[in-house]
């Protein structure tokens, strides 16, 4: 069984170690260990295996505080202390920039997070049979039973009731909402009459559930009150808790102070928002005097944009649902042209719209992203067509996983 010494992290689930000339990618290892291992795959010039024995454990390696791992495949750092989390993260996000020729420092790239563990304002469950539910163990399907989350917020309460009372259940998410609960269950099909009365008498029995939302593809049902108060940059947002939101409210916080000091905006400054959402971005552009558009393929999304804007009075800002790709064409064509673009994509970047993006000419680009790997990618497209990187900062949003949040600032030359 061959032994290996680990040399560093992936941005993934894996540390790195080579063998006979090998590539060796092994999951639950830290920089610095001596290991033996037993390998499970191979592709190309490159090897999975797992640990079968720490020979020499590195120095950075911990005991994972959650009794679940390593079987639950949920928070896949957990086994290194939060510094060296921290020195990974940014040390693979400056190298990953370097592949766009940013050159970046990794010190002091990453701001902390206040709280390695409890930051997590919503989790979502797997469930299984007879209303089980947790995580699924690493690299399978299969479940992981869990009676707490250690990165979960304090107030969040696991969802026994709904998850034994509820057939047909795919996933099943708590949303903290102060001191009480919004509960979403993803399920494999639409709820029938008996399922929402369930729904309605669970919620009546259990006072810190203040909303159920059952869904299943486009059905839709909303029993109590679905949405969830979230201060963002001084205002006090309001969104249903289907809707997409950040997990760690504290780290959000900084992520937005940060994107509205790089976009410098002033006051009747055009702002275009893609990827928008319930207004993460746009409302504290608007709350500056931007002139704002928000776009995002979510209609339920901008309805609570929109929502949002009219209540805090900001009239500036306008709200389109509509897919991104052909809402930036329609803008080309009619001559729009913002000062500021901000971009905010899923984890698959927003590829097919830096072309467009270079024909509005912004003096600003404003990208948010949680992959490294696309967010290089893009940058590279915009960096080819005129534009300089002026300031990265990344983000901590995850402890204890090797996800992070990086915005960039470029700037038009």
């Amino acid at each position: 069984m061959p032994e290996i010494l680990v040399s560093a992290m992936t941005f993934g689930p894996y540390a790195v170690a080579y063998l006979d000339g090998r590539t060796m990618m092994i999951p639950h290892a830290a920089p610095g260990d001596r290991l033996e291992v037993a390998v499970t795959s191979k592709r190309g010039g490159m090897a999975f295996a797992k640990i079968e024995r720490v020979l020499q454990a590195g120095p950075d390696r911990r005991e994972p505080p959650c009794p679940f791992l390593p079987q639950c495949g949920g928070c896949d750092w957990q086994h290194l202390n939060y510094p060296a989390q921290l020195r990974a993260k940014a040390e693979l996000i400056a190298a990953g920039l370097r592949r766009a020729s940013i050159e970046v420092s990794a010190e002091n790239l990453i701001a902390h997070a206040p709280e390695e563990f409890g930051y997590r304002s919503r989790i979502r469950l797997k469930v299984g049979r007879n209303g089980k539910f947790g995580f699924h163990r690493f690299g399978t399907n299969e479940l992981v039973e869990i009676d707490r989350c250690l990165v979960a917020s304090p107030s969040i309460r696991l969802p026994h009731a709904l998850a034994s009372a509820l057939r047909h259940l795919d996933e099943i998410e708590v949303v903290a909402s102060g001191e009480r609960e919004v509960i979403v269950a993803m399920m494999r099909k639409p709820p029938s009459s008996v399922e929402i009365d369930r729904a309605q008498r669970i919620l009546a029995q259990h006072p810190w559930i203040q909303g159920v939302i059952l869904k299943s593809g486009r059905a839709r049902e909303a029993i109590g009150d679905p949405a969830v108060r979230i201060n963002v940059d001084g205002l006090d947002l309001e969104a249903d808790a289907d809707l997409f939101s950040q997990v760690n409210h504290a780290q959000n916080r900084k992520l937005v102070a940060t994107v509205m000091e790089m976009a410098s905006i002033e006051r009747g400054a055009r702002v275009l928002d893609i990827f928008c959402g319930a207004g993460n971005l746009s409302l504290p552009a608007a709350r500056r005097g931007a002139i704002v558009s928000g776009i995002d393929a979510d209609e339920v999304a901008i309805a609570a944009a929109a929502k949002n804007a009219h209540r805090l009075g900001f009239a500036d800002a306008k709200f389109v649902a509509g897919k991104a790709l052909d809402t930036v064409q329609f803008l080309i064509r009619a001559k729009y042209r913002p000062a500021i673009a901000i971009l905010d994509p899923p984890r698959t970047g927003a590829a097919d719209l830096m072309e467009p993006i270079v024909k509005l000419r912004p003096r600003a680009v404003v990208y948010v992203s949680c992959d490294i790997a696309t967010l290089t990618r893009d940058l590279r497209v915009l960096i080819e067509n005129g534009y300089r990187a002026d300031r990265i900062a990344a983000f901590d949003f995850f402890p204890n996983t090797h996800h992070a949040e990086i915005a960039a600032h470029l700037l038009l030359t």
